[in-house]
């Protein structure tokens, strides 16, 4: 056989050793069923009961319910513990994934919760942009956010793994995707959209670990935790 055939075989197999490990990186990098998820909790929880929201940023529905979930957290901030995990539902809010990245590059230099209530107070000002990261960095240098850190912590695998790590988190739960999505010990309950609603769903809870009997709670309202979900509610 000539050298020219040696070369072009070899030539061959270079080429598919070097696709192969691409895509080889490329599963890996996008394949997170192993991620760790996160972790921002408030409250002391002496009940040792959770009110965990499943949220996505750009989501208007979560942006209403961010004060009421606040006021509650702070009625209730001895007792029970405030979660929020990430929920970006890409497919109608364009910018949630990158507002996700945005509050955990601030988690990173623990300044979580002042970027998840600046993004949600600012929502309609980033939301309809196509790229809203100017926005984000404005907002972490006025959080006193060390901002070259913050560029490079919101794009970072660290960052894209813990938003992917509370997404597979979430999909083991079983309910209809769509936010904001509440649950209480696991299950999942309904406000319609009041402070009112939200602390009548934890002191029942509260309620029901103490022995007490509780009171209905009015679950009306509750389309508006998955309307998000269907492509026609875009806002």
């Amino acid at each position: 056989m000539s050298r020219r055939f040696w070369f072009i075989l070899i030539a061959i197999v270079v080429i598919f050793g070097v696709i192969y490990k691409l895509q080889a990186g490329n599963s890996k990098t996008t394949s997170n069923s192993g991620a760790k998820g996160t972790s921002h909790v408030l409250g002391k929880g002496s009940t040792g009961i959770t009110l965990v929201e499943w949220g996505d940023y750009e989501c208007p529905y979560c942006a209403q319910y961010a004060p009421f979930v606040k006021q509650a957290q702070a009625t209730f901030n001895d007792k029970i513990y405030v979660q929020f995990r990430n929920l970006p539902l890409t497919q109608i809010h364009p910018n949630a994934l990158q507002a996700a990245r945005a509050a955990e590059a601030a988690g990173l230099q623990n300044k979580f919760w002042e970027m998840h209530d600046a993004l949600y107070s600012t929502q309609q000002s980033w939301a309809s942009l196509s790229n809203p990261t100017s926005v984000f960095v404005n907002i972490a240098k006025q959080l006193g956010l060390n901002t070259t850190q913050f560029n490079s912590d919101m794009n970072s695998e660290t960052v894209n793994n813990l938003i992917n790590g509370d997404k597979n988190d979430f999909a083991k739960t079983g309910f209809e995707e769509g936010t904001p999505t509440f649950t209480i010990g696991g299950k999942q309950v309904k406000p319609n959209g009041s402070v009112e609603s939200i602390s009548a769903f934890i002191q029942n809870a509260i309620d029901a670990k103490q022995g007490k009997k509780t009171t209905t709670t009015t679950n009306s309202g509750a389309s508006n935790q998955s309307v998000q979900a269907k492509p026609t509610t875009k806002q």
